[in-house]
């Protein structure tokens, strides 16, 4: 079995040790978000493409869900006192490695999808891990502090900001101009299955889905689509994902999420049982529903989780 996963960071990552558990010789496409991505201290840092990277990997910090494992932090403790920031996003030692590497790679002109190919064969996460593409495209927030309109790098919006402010809009700065990386739309056009895992719909998924061609081979794709909500009982499972759907007039509910990616990209959609109550309005809007428990208290039940969502294909698939 052929699997596309279209995948941001915490969520998707920990859905994909799911997936890999529940269907253990599938072979695994995960086209990863590299809105997120920014430079800093003069590195290339792919947070998204890093988490899947380290948590399949087996080096992921698991209480934070992001980062190294058995951390240090002497090099950022160094550079702040030099007076050279941001201290506000923590770099470990371990962590610097890995984009070291990655910029001298870039550096001496390898693409994107090259250098991760490189890095993951240190890793050997047991998938294939594409960035979304080789262009760069950043997200920024658009926020108002003190009556001042200004916009933000979308690390600095969750990771300094905490999304404390409200978001008035999400803007994917380069993907207008950007291209799929090499292999994204062959791996969709070549799957069975292609999974929206519970990442943030706006600056996860979405982002993945503004680079010009991919939205549109999901939506041309023979495979049935499934997606699995990030929103259980109205709220985020993780994150402040309700601030930047918000932003983009989306109600924070497992239905509006749903209606907000369509029938034309979606054949099926999983909500926790705690919304049930909703499987109706999403089938009326032409996707087709189930209620499951959606909570990823463990591998075992991130398994179950996944193993629902490929069973709601093949009902789909009909």
């Amino acid at each position: 079995m052929r699997i596309v996963v279209l995948a941001g960071g915490i969520g998707g990552a920990r859905f994909l040790r799911g997936l890999k558990q529940a269907v253990p010789d599938a072979e695994i496409t995960v086209v990863g978000n590299t809105g997120d991505d920014i430079h800093l201290f003069g590195l290339k840092v792919c947070p998204d493409l890093d988490t899947v990277m380290y948590t399949l990997g087996g080096g992921i910090h698991e209480e934070q869900g992001w980062g190294r494992e058995g951390e240090t932090f002497a090099v950022k403790d160094e550079l702040a006192a030099y007076g050279v920031g941001p201290e506000w996003f923590g770099l470990g030692d371990k962590d610097f490695a890995t984009h070291i590497v990655r910029t001298q790679m870039l550096g001496a002109g390898y693409p994107l999808s090259a250098v991760t190919e490189a890095l993951c064969a240190r890793w050997q996460p047991g998938v294939r891990l594409l960035p979304m593409s080789d262009d760069r495209v950043e997200t920024h927030v658009a926020i108002e502090v003190d009556g001042e309109q200004r916009a933000v790098h979308f690390q600095e919006y969750w990771v300094k900001l905490r999304a404390s402010v409200d978001a008035k809009a999400v803007v994917a700065v380069g993907a207008e101009t950007a291209a799929p990386a090499p292999g994204v739309l062959e791996a969709i056009a070549a799957a069975d299955v292609i999974l929206f895992p519970p990442s943030n719909p706006v600056v996860s998924v979405g982002t993945i889905l503004a680079v010009p061609g991919i939205r549109e081979a999901v939506a041309a794709a023979p495979a049935p689509v499934v997606g699995l909500s990030p929103i259980v009982g109205d709220a985020p499972v993780r994150g402040m994902a309700d601030k930047v759907l918000a932003a983009v007039g989306v109600e924070s509910t497992a239905a509006a999420v749903a209606r907000h990616y369509g029938s034309g990209l979606l054949d099926g959609w999983l909500v926790d049982t705690v919304d049930a109550g909703s499987v109706a309005g999403v089938e009326a809007a032409g996707i087709a529903c189930r209620a499951v428990p959606l909570m990823m208290t463990d591998v075992d039940a991130t398994a179950a989780m996944a193993r629902a969502a490929l069973e709601l294909a093949e009902e789909v698939r009909g």
